[in-house]
């Protein structure tokens, strides 16, 4: 099942060639340390249940431009609550991010890939870092969960969600022609999680 990440809404990656200013030529492959992520005011956390179920929808049909059914979100959600990682603040629901994991057998050993579907962040809420801080953090579930790599496609379009991406190791997998609703091309992006964040 392909599902689109039509317009991944991530903060401005100027804070993030910055953090990467010393080492450009290396993937940040570390958990980010910004003092305003680490608020106390910020709160993440995985999904508990059907009750947050609207809310994830809300926040995804205000910022995304691909239309999704509600069958769409309990695909993914209910099969990986874990991997439905959602920020916080004041009790209200400021971004969360949508991923699957699917697990398999190769040559006798089991292992995983991983798929960012849907990331949004509340407007008002950008350039703290809070949308890389959830992709890190879905990032490490799926470590713990066997992943092996990490695929998503984004607008060619999108040079902020881009540049974020190859800043966390993202490469260039393919060009997809007019993948979105849209007619908007894409690309689709790969993650090897060995190399880039396996010690």
């Amino acid at each position: 099942m392909s599902i689109n990440n039509s317009d991944i809404l991530i903060e401005d990656s100027k804070n993030s060639e910055a953090t990467n200013s010393s080492s450009k030529d290396q993937p940040n492959t570390q958990p980010p340390n910004d003092p305003i992520v680490q608020s106390k005011e910020i709160v993440y956390h995985s999904y508990h249940g059907e009750e947050e179920l609207e809310g994830i929808m809300q926040l995804m049909q205000e910022y995304l431009s691909e239309p999704y059914s509600i069958y769409t979100y309990r695909y993914f959600i209910n099969n990986w609550p874990q991997l439905c990682i959602m920020a916080s603040c004041e009790g209200k629901l400021i971004g969360t991010v949508v991923c699957q994991l699917e697990q398999m057998r190769i040559d006798d050993v089991d292992t995983g890939k991983g798929y960012i579907a849907m990331l949004a962040v509340r407007e008002e809420f950008r350039k703290q870092r809070i949308g890389t801080t959830l992709v890190y953090k879905s990032i490490q579930k799926m470590i713990e969960l066997g992943c092996e790599e990490v695929i998503l496609e984004a607008e060619v379009t999108n040079k902020g969600a881009l540049r974020l991406y190859s800043n966390m190791g993202f490469i260039k997998d393919r060009y997809l022609h007019r993948y979105y609703l849209n007619a908007v091309d894409a690309w689709r992006l790969k993650l090897f999680l060995k190399s880039a964040y396996k010690n």
